[in-house]
Formats: structure tokens, sequence, C-alpha cells
């Protein structure tokens, strides 16, 4: 069984299609979504068209909560463009993500962690960016959950830990759309891929094991930059030239 991993689109249609293109090719079984779709100052409505085409098992993403609830304040720049650049049957769509999904007995889907879609799962916060924790932290924000297989998002940051305690494997595949971003909670933080491509992941079950394949694709990200600039946003238009935030002031 072969299954495609993809998460953190954030509304970038134009690295979205150079995911579906490569996947023609991989042709897999199963594609899942790990959330956090449509959100930001580029294509919402359009990727949200195409994710409603595909019918991929999707999880709701913390942004694809605050835009699926609406009342949004006018200060969240982002979830604000995104709402307002929505259809009715996109945020639909939206409103009936399921926060966490099951895939099989092994392998669980979440976007942040299996309790909080708004945690990192792998990462903590450390200065002004994010690096990965410590192994027992790790284990400790599973809470619990069991599933040999998870497969989470919402660092952006590609990631495959190995929980040596449990035996768990965490999959993150990286992020289709954003490869960069600054968040001021808990406190002020970036997270930087380093290099603009659009990431997915697969996972395919062999006699040995789950073999796992790191995709990392060019697409026109000069052109989603200028969209981005376009829509008065040019600290989304850095990362998705170069991969990297640039220094917070």
């Amino acid at each position: 069984m072969k299954i495609a991993v993809i998460a953190d689109i954030h509304g970038n249609a134009l690295a979205l299609e150079a995911v579906l293109a490569d996947l023609r090719h991989e042709a897999p079984d199963v594609v899942v979504n790990l959330g956090d779709c449509v959100s930001g100052p580029l294509w919402p409505e359009e990727t949200a068209a195409i994710l409603r085409e595909t019918g991929w098992m999707t999880v709701r993403g913390n942004h694809d909560r605050v835009v699926a609830a609406g009342n949004i304040p006018p200060e969240n720049r982002t979830d604000s463009f995104t709402y307002d650049h929505l259809s009715p049957e996109s945020l639909t769509w939206l409103e009936g993500l399921s926060p966490v999904i099951r895939l099989t007995d092994e392998i669980l889907l979440c976007h942040g962690t299996p309790e909080d879609d708004n945690t990192y799962l792998t990462e903590r916060i450390d200065g002004d960016r994010i690096r990965m924790a410590d192994e027992d932290d790790i284990a400790g924000r599973l809470c619990g959950e069991a599933a040999p297989v998870i497969c989470c998002g919402h660092t952006h940051i590609p990631r495959l830990i190995h929980l040596a305690g449990s035996g768990q494997t965490i999959l993150n595949p990286g992020s289709v759309g954003l490869p960069g971003y600054f968040d001021d909670a808990p406190a002020p933080h970036k997270s930087e891929a380093g290099s603009p491509h659009a990431r997915y992941a697969t996972m395919t079950k062999t006699a040995a094991g789950w073999l796992f394949e790191a995709k990392i694709l060019p697409y026109d990200w000069g052109k989603a930059a200028l969209e981005a600039e376009r829509n008065g946003r040019p600290d989304w238009a850095r990362p998705l030239r170069t991969g990297f935030y640039g220094p917070l002031s």
C-alpha cells in the first residue's frame, strides 16, 4: 500500500497543482491531507475547489477551524482574507472536516497533536525559531495515543521521527504551499524550511516495514510571491520566494 501525505497548502494553488502533477506519476493508493488547506493571501477559493474535487481524506487544521467558524477579527489578516474569498460551498466543506482521522488501525492523521490542532507535536520554540523537541516531550504530547504511525503537519518542517520507547513513527511531510512563516503565539517565533519548493511525502508498506520518501518539487514560486504582494502581504512573499522568513523586527 502506498500513501501520499500532504499538509499545509495554505491557499497556494500553484504549489498544489505541482503536487497533483507529481501524484499522477507516483500513483499512490490513497492521498491524505493534514489540513490548513486554504488560509493565505493567495488563491483560497481556487485551492478549495481543487480539494473538493479530489475527495481526499482531509484533516481540519487550526486555520481551517478559524475560517470555518467565521467572526474573524480584522487584525487576523490572513484568515479574514481567506474567509472573504471563499464560496459558501467551500466554507461548508471546511466546516465538515474532522480534527483527527484514524486512517487504519496503524495510522492516525492529525494537524498539530492528536489533542490540539494548534500545538506543535515534534517542535519547541527556542529563541525566535522552532527546533526539534526532546523525545520525552514529543511522547508526552501524544497523550497516550498508541497508533504506530502518526502523520501530522502544522510546523511546515518536514520530519521523520522514531520514538524508541514506544516504537512509534511520526511523519511530517512539510508544507505544500508555505515554506516559512511567523507566529506570535505562544511566543514570537518563525519557521523556515530553507527553500521555496513544494513538499509532500509518500509512505509505502513493505515486508520490512514502512518506506518513507520525501518529495520536493519546483513550481512557479515567483508567481506565488507576486500574488502575495498584490494582496498586500510582503511578509508572505519572501518565504514563498526563498524558504526563509527573514529577521523578526
